[in-house]
This record gives structure tokens, C-alpha cells and sequence, in this order.
């Protein structure tokens, strides 16, 4: 059927280079036949950004505005005195999309009527949050309120190394890659989704080690025969010392380490489970075909045949889905938001970066052209 929606896209955190990519593969499905076959978009992080506009297929939109996008206008620098109280940034990115945009809330009404579903991902900070709880908010436009679902899409993309968390409606929220990096899972559990495409970032952390000290260190050396500045000179020496051996030159540094381990961890765990209940599905089947073919009666085929039909393993009412996963880094070109010292995003990397998404969609969606 021409009208059919079936097809779930995948959309994974990744920051400012995943969204990029993300746009260079959405630019790609859409010149695809699966693309009017699209029932539900999933998004963590960036991931909830360029899947807020691919659902509303204002991806021209989108490359506009990233194209516009600069550093300050998403996380700007605090000033030094304010970091032990506002982090290191401010999150200027909302306003930069209500500038943009428009009205956020309004936007979101428009998904909430679109044909095509958007569910976000982002984790829940609240104090409330029962230890039996999974962390993990999931906001669908179907069911969320229009200005409750745009602010869990800038909760979801608030990087949680850079700035404070936000609310939406009654919860705290911030980044949903520490909980679900790659939700491929609502995808899966999505009753209308026989057919998922995916994109995957694959990010090069930066290490956040003593450089943005270095400045800070050269202009207090003047003043090193004064005690307290004698002892600061010293702890940045350690720290130094500290990153010279591998080791975390400081609490930052350490909290960036931890979060590379958890998206990571819990990104790699999201295929692991669906290749698991992929292979446990065909087992089944296989399992099933075989012992029905050794027996001879058929009433007893028909009481074996119905206790399998009866059988509550935890994957055995889910249903094969096939899926291609497009998995995309960066290379010689990467853009880096800065900690202090921000640099400046040329059109020609974002192009570049774009492009890259593309040209990866299109090797793996050649396969997919034809009908599904």
C-alpha cells in the first residue's frame, strides 16, 4: 500500500557533529522511498532536535538554521565566578531556536497533528525519582502536551557536561544519552515499525584535561611569590603531572571520562539487546519448525503447536524487525564547541560534515530502494 507508515527512524545523541551528519543521512532518506513510509521518529539528544524538524520535513529549515548555528548561540561560556554555581555554560541554544523558529510551544502543536510521530528521550534529575524507576522520560507528540514536548526537547539536548538540567512540566530533565544514547528500543516496541533505519553516531570525546589552564597559569606567574597564589600555581602543576600519566587532571576531567563510559556502555548495550532478541526469535522459529516436523500426529502437533503459541518467554510476543544501521564519525573534519576559547564553525566543515552523512546513508539505503 502506497499510504502505509511502517518505518521507524533512529536518531542518536552526538552534539554538534552528530546533528550535522544526522541532517546529510535525513536529506538522504528523504529522497528514498521509505521516507513517506515513515511512522515514528525516535531522537535522543541531537537526536530530538533534527528529529523534531525531520517530522515536520523542514529539514531545508534546519539546514539554515545549522548552517547559522555558531558556538555562543548554543553553549555560551560563564563567566569564572559563576561556574561553581551555573556550570561552565550558559544554554543559549533555546533562545537561539525560539529566534529562529518561533514560539517552541507552537511548534510543537504542529508535531502533535503531524503524520509522522516523534518520541524524545531524555533523563529524569528529579529528587522524586523511585529508585525502581528506570531514569528515563520518554515524551511522544501524540500524548505529551505541546508545551511539555518542546521543552523535552531542549532537555535532551542540554549537554549535561556544559549546563544546568531543565524542566519539563513536573520533572527535571537534562541529556538523554546518559539513559538511552540510541533508542533503538521504542522503535522495536512501536506496534506499527516492521522496518527501522537508523543513524548512530560514534563519538571522539575530547579530553578535557589542563589546556584551558594554561592562560590562567601564565598570567598568575607574575604573582607566584604570593601564598595562596604560590598553592594554586602548585595544584595546577599536579594536575598537569596527573595528565602527563593518563590519569584525570581534575574533577572535570574525570565526570567527562565517566560520561564517555556510561553513553557508550548504554549506546553498545541498545544493539546488544536487539541482535539478542533477533537471535533469540529466529531460534524460536527454528526450534518450533523442527520439533512440529518430528511428530507424526497432528492432534499432538496441534497441543505442542499451541504451547509454544502459549509460551511467555520475555521476547516472545515481539516480532522480527529488520533494520540497517548507518554509522558515522568524524574524520579529518570535526567541530568543537570549546570550553572557554571557542572556535569558530566554518560552512565549509558543517557542509563537509553534512555531506558525510549523506554520502554513508546512501551506501546503506541503496539496499533498501526497492520495494520493502
Amino acid at each position: 500500500m502506497a499510504d502505509r507508515r511502517d518505518v521507524g527512524v533512529v536518531l542518536s545523541g552526538g552534539g554538534v557533529n552528530g546533528v550535522m551528519m544526522e541532517l546529510g543521512f535525513l536529506q538522504r532518506l528523504r529522497a528514498s522511498p521509505l521516507w513517506p513510509r515513515t511512522a515514528v521518529i525516535v531522537g535522543t539528544s541531537s537526536g530530538a532536535l533534527s528529529g523534531a524538524m525531520a517530522a515536520l520535513d523542514r529539514l531545508d529549515e534546519l539546514e539554515e538554521f545549522l548552517m547559522h548555528l555558531q558556538p555562543e548561540l548554543a553553549f555560551r561560556p560563564n563567566r569564572l565566578w559563576r561556574l561553581p554555581f551555573l556550570g561552565l555554560h550558559d544554554y543559549a541554544l533555546p533562545r537561539t531556536i525560539e529566534a529562529w523558529f518561533g514560539d517552541l510551544t507552537e511548534l510543537a502543536g504542529l508535531l502533535r497533528d503531524a503524520p509522522v510521530e516523534l518520541v524524545v528521550i531524555a533523563t529524569d534529575l528529579s529528587d522524586a525519582v523511585d529508585p525502581g524507576e528506570e531514569y528515563e522520560l520518554a515524551y511522544s507528540s501524540r500524548t505529551t502536551a505541546p508545551e511539555v514536548l518542546a521543552q523535552a526537547v531542549l532537555a535532551s539536548a542540554a549537554v549535561s557536561a556544559l549546563v544546568l538540567p531543565v524542566r519539563v512540566g513536573d520533572r527535571i530533565a537534562t541529556d538523554g544519552a546518559w539513559v538511552r544514547n540510541f533508542p533503538l528500543g521504542h522503535a522495536f516496541a512501536h506496534e506499527d515499525v516492521q522496518l527501522i533505519v537508523a543513524f548512530r553516531y560514534l563519538p571522539r570525546y575530547p579530553r578535557l584535561g589542563v589546556e584551558a589552564l594554561q592562560p590562567l597559569k601564565r598570567r598568575l606567574y607574575r604573582f607566584r611569590r604570593i601564598p595562596p597564589v604560590r598553592a594554586f600555581l602548585a595544584e595546577i602543576e599536579e594536575a598537569e603531572a596527573r595528565a602527563a600519566r593518563g590519569e584525570p587532571a581534575h574533577l572535570g576531567d574525570m565526570i567527562v571520562r565517566l560520561a564517555r563510559v556510561a553513553i557508550l556502555r548504554n549506546t553498545q548495550s541498545e544493539e546488544r539487546v536487539a541482535a539478542s532478541i533477533d537471535t533469540s526469535l529466529r531460534e524460536l522459529r527454528s526450534l518450533r519448525h523442527d520439533v512440529l516436523a518430528l511428530l507424526p500426529d497432528e492432534a499432538l502437533r496441534g497441543r505442542v503447536a499451541a504451547r509454544f503459541d502459549e509460551a511467555r518467554f520475555p521476547f516472545r510476543h515481539d516480532r522480527l524487525v529488520p533494520r540497517i544501521v548507518v554509522r558515522g564519525s568524524t574524520e579529518d573534519v570535526g567541530l568543537d564547541p570549546g570550553f572557554r576559547n571557542q572556535p569558530r564553525w566554518s560552512d565549509e566543515d558543517k557542509r563537509a560534515l553534512i555531506a558525510r552523512g549523506r554520502e554513508l546513508a546512501d551506501v546503506e539505503l541503496r539496499r533498501l530502494e526497492r520495494p520493502v
